[in-house]
């Protein structure tokens, strides 16, 4: 895996780690304590791209503000490269390494000029001026808005939005990006636009990536699938270890990709089709020869 760690043993080493996590917050009308996260551990590794997935109320944009210490654990540990959350000194240290980007980029928005929203970060960090119109251009770069770094954000596009908020993280430098629903709020072309611009990223400067999201479409392309329920993890693998439990996934009132969906119910009504089937081409493939022998 690009950008792993390693220990002293040789063994690799989780560069984001979560032992035994549990998060409660006070209910205000009925004046009692909600548990949330119930005993999660979960270890990413640096350079990962790592989808974590789950319906509404399962836990996992709770979990997702753990690693960047917007949220601390009521119980057990998180770690971000060594470092613990739960210790006050250490926070600015651990949102260096782990930027969040929220499901609405207007609630990241701060400033009326692109390139000055992008620089908000870099500016509370202390970065020298030099340096952040450095960073805000490669940045720019990196999600393509460069050509936009004069508008007004409020002007854009939902999908233009994210880019600009992710901009403004890359800018910060962070090791990791943990993105909670970027895409909820779009239409299927921003929603395509976020998604091409994680992938870029994971894969051209190995900036590890955790998506949380409740489109499992969206989780086919990571390297790792983290299924949560109920404030606890159901399951984890690869996308094709975990999509092929599909009665599993099913029992818990969870999706699964449209592609599996499909191949999944034609074996239903009695076609012999293979398992593991995730994307439309895997789809197409394994239907193409069901047609052919139709057509004969």
């Amino acid at each position: 895996m690009m950008g792993s760690l390693k220990d002293g043993t040789g063994y690799m080493k989780d560069y984001m780690n979560a032992e035994n996590v549990t998060f409660s917050y006070e209910a205000q009308e009925e004046e009692e304590t909600v548990e949330v996260l119930h005993g999660v551990s979960l270890g990413i590794q640096k350079g990962e791209f790592v989808a974590l997935l789950g319906h509404n109320g399962s836990g996992k944009s709770t979990m997702a503000k753990q690693f960047n210490a917007m949220l601390l654990p009521s119980g057990g540990k998180v770690y971000v490269d060594g470092l613990d959350t739960l210790d006050e000194d250490l926070k600015i240290e651990i949102r260096r390494r782990v930027g969040l980007v929220l499901q609405n980029p207007d609630n990241q928005l701060v400033a009326s000029i692109v390139e000055e929203d992008v620089a908000f970060g870099p500016e509370n960090l202390g970065v020298a001026p030099p340096e952040i119109r450095k960073r805000v251009d490669e940045a720019l770069k990196a999600v393509e808005m460069y050509d936009y770094r004069l508008h007004a954000p409020y002007k854009l596009s939902g999908g233009q939005k994210q880019r600009i908020a992710i901009a403004g993280i890359i800018a910060m430098q962070p090791d990791c990006i943990v993105l909670d629903e970027p895409t909820a709020m779009l239409d299927p072309r921003g929603r395509d636009e976020v998604l091409e611009t994680i992938h870029r990223l994971n894969r051209e400067k190995g900036i590890t990536v955790v998506l949380i999201t409740h489109y499992m479409d969206e989780a086919v392309g990571a390297d790792r699938v983290i299924v949560m329920d109920d404030g606890r993890i159901l399951t984890q693998g690869t996308p094709r270890e975990v999509f092929s439990q599909v009665e599993l996934l099913k029992a818990h009132q969870l999706d699964v990709p449209q592609a599996t969906e499909l191949i999944y119910r034609l074996k239903a009504a009695g076609i012999p089709l293979p398992d593991g089937v995730l994307t439309i081409e895997e789809c197409v493939a394994a239907l193409e020869p069901q047609m052919n022998r139709t057509e004969r």
